[in-house]
């Protein structure tokens, strides 16, 4: 009983924005003020540059790995490492310590995906990165990466409740990009 605490944990942990923290403790502006108003390490290096997006993403990579990885290692069902890595990734985008407004979520994602498998975030960062050095266009990488990653699951872990979960951030990472989908129609980003 005391295994589906890592649930709520999880979404708690995935609450803390690192790219606040990290803009405050630089001196930096609010990141969901400044730029894009988005709260991740893409906006982070526009505002603040490159050690500290740097900070950022390691940080929402850190919260998306360190409850699945533990909850993994501790030995829970698929089932509930599952939710724990959908509770960290709502936490990112929907934080409950900052009025439910955060980042895009793909580095929460990548750690999410890492904790499932090491193979399975290490597909989505090479793919990440292949579209990226091609298209120079991260939130290209991103999408392409995200809907890639329920087959990467499929194939490289095989279970039902993470491809499950792999679709499901897969969507809502597509739903949180929209405006950058339509900027990329029209040949604007």
């Amino acid at each position: 009983m005391i295994q589906w605490l890592f649930v709520p944990a999880a979404y708690l942990i995935g609450s803390i924005s690192s790219a606040i923290i990290i803009c405050q403790l630089m001196g930096l502006p609010d990141p969901r003020e400044q730029g894009s108003g988005n709260p991740g390490a893409t906006n982070v290096m526009r505002i603040g540059g490159k050690k500290a997006a740097a900070m950022t993403l390691f940080g929402d990579l850190l919260k998306g790995l360190l409850p699945v990885y533990l909850a993994k290692e501790l030995g829970v069902s698929v089932e509930l490492l599952a939710l724990t890595g959908i509770a960290a990734f709502l936490g990112h985008l929907y934080p409950v310590f900052f009025k439910f407004a955060g980042g895009k979520g793909v580095a929460t994602s990548i750690g999410v995906l890492l904790g499932f498998s090491w193979v399975l975030g290490f597909a989505f960062v090479g793919t990440w990165l292949l579209i990226y050095k091609v298209g120079k266009i991260s939130s290209l990488s991103a999408l392409c990466a995200s809907i890639l990653s329920p087959v990467y699951a499929w194939f490289i872990v095989g279970d039902l409740y993470l491809v499950g979960a792999s679709i499901f951030m897969m969507l809502l990472l597509l739903w949180r990009h929209k405006s950058n989908i339509q900027r990329l129609i029209k040949g604007e980003e």
